[in-house]
């Protein structure tokens, strides 16, 4: 699923989310709900250093997938896997769990390849439309 469509899929299923970006890992913005085009770009840099400051806070030498930040005022969420990462902006007091859960599924689908249209042998398909020929002499 291109990277559009998989926004466009999350800030539908998820009405938590105010505003949400996809970014590959070099901060690229691939797709973005922002207003203002100069305004992801910023959201991207700032999702992707909160991930490389919390890093060199964290207990664990393993890289971080994902963070929380919350204010008085909403949060911002940010999951990364191999490739991209999302960041989301949230009004205060957001269901945590169900808002990383939504943004894990917005990175696997822009993951995932689109599938290819499955292939018809050609003497299936013409064994097929012999079929259908027949049904419609017998009505």
């Amino acid at each position: 699923m291109d990277a559009a469509q998989a926004l466009a899929d999350l800030t539908e299923i998820s009405s938590q989310i105010e505003s949400a970006l996809l970014a590959g890992g070099d901060g690229t913005v691939l797709a973005s709900t922002f207003e203002a085009g100069e305004r992801a770009g910023g959201v991207a840099e700032a999702a992707l250093e909160l991930l490389r400051e919390a890093e060199t806070t964290a207990a664990t030498s393993e890289a971080l997938v994902q963070v929380q930040v919350a204010t008085q005022e909403g949060c911002l969420f940010v999951v990364r896997d191999d490739r991209n990462v999302v960041a989301a902006v949230t009004g205060a007091e957001p269901t945590v769990g169900l808002v990383f859960y939504d943004l894990k599924t917005c990175l696997r689908l822009v993951a995932e390849e689109p599938e290819e249209p499955k292939k018809v042998p050609r003497r299936r398909r013409k064994k097929a439309e012999a079929a259908v020929e027949a049904d419609d002499g017998q009505e």
